[in-house]
């Protein structure tokens, strides 16, 4: 059954071709609690396929995918209005998440000899850049670059912003590909030394926005090792071999067919990064999602050191596109430097410098088998 599945490396170039896409926007999409303007812009390409991009949290806010029979579904969750995007409904659906995605244990870090503590907004720890102004939740200056066909959002997070050192000048590129690959890129320039781990949180049910579940989808993860967490999320500083384990998805595997053995963990289900074997300069596979009654494939490349897989553990019914996003109705998988990064020395550094760039391409190819 798995045949068709491969782990051959995606390349692909970090410019995508003018003809690739259309974009067309800006649309009005209403404005935040505070009275800014929302917009959203439309990809489309050749084929059909449709991302939607909103300048609230650079967030993608629909993508339409082709499935085996010729049907278009929206496959990523999200809201029609911003209000929902600025409730507790909206658990970081398809935004981009920082400045450090993921955890940092109890909002603490050291940094040349300084300590910084950010909000604690995940238990006893940090989670996706904080509360109030994190990137999820201020709204991105949006232009069409040119003929490019690329879609480029930019904000300036001042110094300190929810407790982070230094002015991060951070630019996300959205392009659509004619062989309906979404390519998405991140650049951060900083004046001052600071940790930086951008991702997307885009949600998939590639049966469709408001399906039941995502536990008959197929995953395959091009990972050796994963980072073991305390009950907490918090890594143990080590990584840890997933073969013949339940975290073993060298193989294309059912995700529901192990999740029971997670349940009483603090993940609640998966909930993990998985540190990729192969890490390139290019994108480099990462990834593969099928849902088998669709034949919607997803496959992922990337970059970063990691991928977090999340099984929507923490839905809990709310209403969005397509319906309602019940329990492990939506999954994740986020191209990432591994949680707690900047208190775990064994662990790919995140700090950046003002000398460097910070840099990061994530591809999300839809096809189908």
């Amino acid at each position: 059954m798995f045949s068709r599945w491969t782990t051959a490396v995606i390349i692909a170039s970090t410019c995508v071709s003018a003809a690739s896409a259309q974009i067309k926007g800006p649309t009005s999409f209403g404005k935040t609690a505070d009275g800014t303007a929302v917009e959203t812009y439309t990809l489309t390409n050749k084929n059909g396929v449709i991302v939607k991009i909103m300048t609230l949290g650079a967030t993608i806010t629909e993508i339409h995918a082709l499935d085996k029979n010729g049907k278009f579904a929206n496959v990523a969750f999200g809201f029609d209005n911003v209000a929902d995007y600025q409730t507790d409904k909206n658990q970081y659906f398809g935004c981009t998440t920082g400045r450090v995605a993921n955890r940092i244990a109890k909002g603490l870090f050291t940094l040349d000899g300084k300590q910084y503590k950010v909000a604690v907004n995940n238990g006893p720890n940090h989670l996706h850049g904080g509360v109030k102004r994190s990137l999820d939740k201020v709204v991105w200056k949006a232009a069409v670059l040119g003929d490019s066909n690329v879609l480029q959002l930019t904000y300036t997070s001042p110094d300190g912003e929810e407790g982070y050192p230094g002015t991060l000048k951070i630019e996300t590129r959205y392009a659509l590909s004619a062989n309906n690959e979404l390519q998405i890129s991140w650049k951060a320039t900083t004046d001052k030394a600071t940790p930086v781990n951008l991702t997307n949180h885009a949600y998939f049910n590639l049966a469709g926005a408001g399906s039941p579940t995502v536990l008959d989808h197929e995953l395959m993860i091009a990972a050796n090792e994963y980072v073991p967490v305390d009950e907490t999320l918090i890594p143990t500083g080590k990584l840890a071999p997933v073969k013949n384990t339940i975290m073993d998805f060298n193989k294309p595997t059912r995700i529901g067919s192990r999740i029971e053995k997670l349940i009483d963990t603090g993940a609640k289900g998966y909930d993990h990064c998985y540190a990729l074997t192969k890490r390139e300069a290019a994108p480099t596979f990462a990834a593969k999602l099928r849902d088998p009654q669709s034949g919607r494939t997803l496959t992922v490349s990337t970059t970063q050191p990691g991928v977090q897989f999340y099984s929507g553990n923490f839905l809990f019914g709310q209403k969005g596109n397509g319906g309602e996003y019940k329990l492990r109705s939506g999954l994740c998988l986020e191209t990432v430097h591994f949680p707690d990064s900047v208190n775990q020395a064994a662990f790919p550094p995140i700090i950046v410098h003002p000398s460097h760039t910070y840099a990061h391409t994530c591809i999300y190819a839809f096809s189908v088998e």
